[in-house]
C-alpha cells in the first residue's frame, strides 16, 4: 500500500511540499495540472510539475482529474478531437513515470454538495455536506453560485468556471440521455484510450459518481458493484480498472463497500483508492466525517483489511477532510484533518500486518 496526498500544486494549493513530505509514511502525490477538461496537456508543465514533486522527496504516479470532455459523454461529432488529446496527454503523463490516471464518467457534476462547510455540531468543526431535499429549493444554476461562493476562491475540481459558465446549454443538450446511451459513449471512449494506456503501461481508474446516485435527472452510471462490472466488462483489459472511493459509494448505505472491494481486488481491478468515512443523516442526506470509524457509519477496519487482503500494492489517500483547528483553505481539502486521517489508517495498516504475521 503507498500511502499518498491530494494536491493541486504551488499555484493553486495553499499546502508546500514540505508539509506533505513530513506526515507519516506519505510516499507521494496524486497530483494535477489545472487544466480545463479536453485540453492536451503541455509535455514542459508535466515535467516541471513532476520534477518539483521529485525535488520534495516524493512520488508523482497517479494523476487526479485529467477531466473528460462533456462532448465525449454527449458522444457529439467532436469528441474524436478531445480524444486525440486525452490519448497525447496518457502518453505524455506517461513518459514522466505516471502508472494511474484517475478520472470520471459523471455528466455535468463531477460531484456535489449542499454545503461546504456544515459545522458538526459534536467537536465545532465542519465539513461536506448533502441534504437532497436543498437540490429542490436551489436548482442546477443556485447550487453552482452558492458552490462558487463557498469555495473561499479556489477552484474546486469539477467546478471549474469557463465549464460551468455554459450550465443551462449543457444541461438541454443532455434531455434525453439514457443510462444505456451514456454507457455506449463511454465504451467509445474506453475502446480508444485503454489500448493507449496498454501501450505505455498506464492504468486507467473510474471514479465512482458522487453522491451514489442520480442528480437533477441526469443519467449517472458508477455508483455500485454491478455499475462498476458493466464499466469492466465495456473495454475487458487490466488497464480499465476503478478508483473505489469508499465515501462516494459510502454515500448510499445500500453499497457494502469492504464487499466492494474485495470484488474488485480479487480481480486485479483496483487502480488507486480514496479512503474517508461518511455519517448517514437521512435518505439522501449525509456529511462527512473524520476518518475514524466511531465518527462516521463506514468500518474503517474492514475497508483496511479488504485492501490489504486483496489489493495490498494499491495507492491510497485520505479524502475529503473535515476544517480544524480554525484551518482555512479548500473545502474538504485541508491540511490538519487529512494528515490526521492518513496517521489513523497507516494505523490500521500496521496492526493488520501484525495481526496477519507480516514484519
Amino acid at each position: 500500500m503507498k500511502m499518498t496526498f491530494r494536491w493541486y500544486g504551488k499555484e493553486q494549493d495553499p499546502i508546500p511540499l514540505e508539509y506533505v513530505k513530513q506526515i507519516p509514511g506519505m510516499s507521494g502525490l496524486m497530483g494535477l495540472l489545472d487544466k480545463p477538461a479536453g485540453v492536451d496537456w503541455p509535455e514542459e508543465e508535466v515535467r516541471a510539475l513532476v520534477e518539483e514533486v521529485h525535488a520534495a522527496g516524493l512520488e508523482f504516479e497517479v494523476v487526479e482529474s485529467v477531466n473528460v470532455h462533456e462532448d465525449i459523454k454527449m458522444g457529439l461529432p467532436t469528441r474524436d478531437k478531445y480524444i486525440e488529446h486525452y490519448c497525447s496527454t496518457i502518453r505524455t503523463l506517461a513518459k514522466y513515470g505516471v502508472k494511474v490516471i484517475i478520472y470520471n464518467f459523471m455528466p455535468v457534476f463531477d460531484w456535489l454538495r449542499t454545503d461546504l462547510a456544515r459545522v458538526i455540531p459534536e467537536d465545532g468543526s465542519n465539513s461536506l455536506y448533502f441534504d437532497e431535499k436543498d437540490l429542490g429549493e436551489m436548482g442546477p444554476l443556485e447550487i453552482v453560485r452558492r458552490t462558487a461562493e463557498e469555495s473561499h476562491g479556489f477552484t474546486l475540481p469539477g467546478w471549474e468556471p469557463e465549464r460551468l459558465a455554459l450550465l443551462e446549454t449543457t444541461l438541454r443538450q443532455y434531455e434525453g440521455m439514457t443510462p444505456d446511451r451514456l454507457r455506449e459513449n463511454f465504451k467509445y471512449f474506453l475502446d480508444a484510450v485503454i489500448p493507449v494506456c496498454e501501450e505505455v503501461g498506464v492504468r486507467m481508474a473510474c471514479h465512482p459518481d458522487d453522491p451514489a446516485w442520480p442528480i437533477f435527472g441526469l443519467p449517472r452510471i458508477a455508483h455500485s458493484q454491478e455499475d462498476y462490472d458493466k464499466i469492466i466488462r465495456l473495454h475487458d483489459s487490466p488497464a480499465n480498472t476503478v478508483c473505489l472511493c469508499t465515501g462516494s459509494l459510502g454515500s448510499n448505505p445500500e453499497n457494502d463497500v469492504p464487499a466492494i472491494i474485495r470484488h474488485f481486488g480479487e480481480m486485479n481491478r483496483i487502480g488507486a483508492m480514496h479512503v474517508r468515512n461518511v455519517k448517514f443523516l437521512g435518505h439522501h442526506h449525509f456529511r462527512e466525517a473524520a476518518h475514524l470509524s466511531s465518527a462516521g457509519d463506514l468500518d474503517m477496519f474492514a475497508i483496511m483489511e479488504a485492501i490489504y487482503d486483496t489489493c495490498p500494492d494499491t495507492y491510497i489517500r485520505p479524502d475529503h477532510g473535515r476544517m480544524i483547528w480554525n484551518e482555512t483553505g479548500r473545502p474538504g481539502y485541508g491540511l490538519y484533518d487529512r494528515a490526521l486521517g492518513a496517521a489513523y489508517l497507516n494505523g490500521l495498516w500496521e496492526a493488520l500486518c501484525r495481526m496477519k504475521g507480516d514484519k
